[in-house]
């Protein structure tokens, strides 16, 4: 795996947690904010602001990462695809992210992965 790869896996793996993250975050500010502060009829909108205005960016910055990973790994149009449509549901980028990842197509496979791939691991 080069550096640039490499790079790219942690870096997509972490967005991909952080845009789920940001997610639930959301939710929940849109929550406390609609069903439970609602019943008292507050107008406060801060905390849907910071909350969207994080899901926000994260959302552009793993956008941006899948495109960056489909050109570093060279998936497949449909994967590209797969990458972005699940930015859109909540906490589908961990779903892909796992996918992609066990399919070996974040430049580690998954054979690479297993202890017996690391060879003995004790006398024989």
């Amino acid at each position: 795996m080069t550096q640039l790869q490499a790079a790219t896996r942690s870096f997509f793996r972490f967005i991909a947690a952080a845009e789920a993250v940001t997610w639930l975050a959301l939710l929940s500010v849109m929550f406390h904010k609609y069903v439970v502060a609602g019943l008292a009829l507050s107008d406060d909108h801060r905390g849907v602001a910071i909350a969207g205005m994080a899901h926000g960016v994260v959302f552009m910055l793993y956008v941006l990462t899948s495109l960056v990973a489909w050109r570093v790994f060279r998936w497949r149009l449909g994967t590209a695809v797969l990458a972005l449509a699940s930015a859109i549901p909540p906490f589908a980028t961990i779903w892909f992210e796992r996918r992609v990842d066990r399919q070996g197509l974040l430049g580690v496979s998954a054979a690479d992965r297993t202890p017996a791939a690391a060879g003995p691991s004790g006398p024989a």
